[in-house]
């Protein structure tokens, strides 16, 4: 109700302006913000050890450690990433698998993420593998 009063009140141009076009740029920057860091993570991954499962939306699939090219790993960001760049592009999910692992709260902000750390040790020893 404010907001159709304060559109018709006797005031400056400028300030339907900022009224109006303050919230429609923060929900222009929160759209593109939540696409590209939320939106496109998985909603499930499990560690099968030599493997992943992947569950996104109602399709799930096994994506061997050997077949994973690149492991990337986000740093101060919330909720942190890891990134899996595939060699072989996966039936449902492309080329890449993004999934935000579960992680303890920690206060330190250059704190390594042991999850990720650990999955680029894994993916290289299976790719070491792969190519003997």
């Amino acid at each position: 109700m404010a907001l159709v009063s304060s559109l018709f009140a006797d005031k400056p141009a400028d300030a339907d302006i900022m009224f109006i076009g303050g919230p429609v740029a923060m929900m222009v920057f929160g759209y593109f913000l939540f696409r590209t860091l939320v939106w496109d993570l998985a909603d499930e991954v499990f560690d099968c050890g030599d493997s992943l499962l992947v569950r996104n939306r109602g399709k799930e699939e096994r994506i061997s450690l050997s077949n994973v090219m690149n492991v990337s790993v986000s740093k101060m960001t919330n909720p942190p990433r890891i990134t899996l760049r595939l060699d072989r592009p996966s039936r449902w999910f492309g080329s890449e698998v993004a999934f935000s692992p579960e992680l303890p709260i920690s206060i330190n902000l250059f704190a390594k993420n042991k999850v990720g750390e650990d999955l680029i040790v894994r993916v290289d020893q299976a790719r070491r593998q792969r190519a003997t």
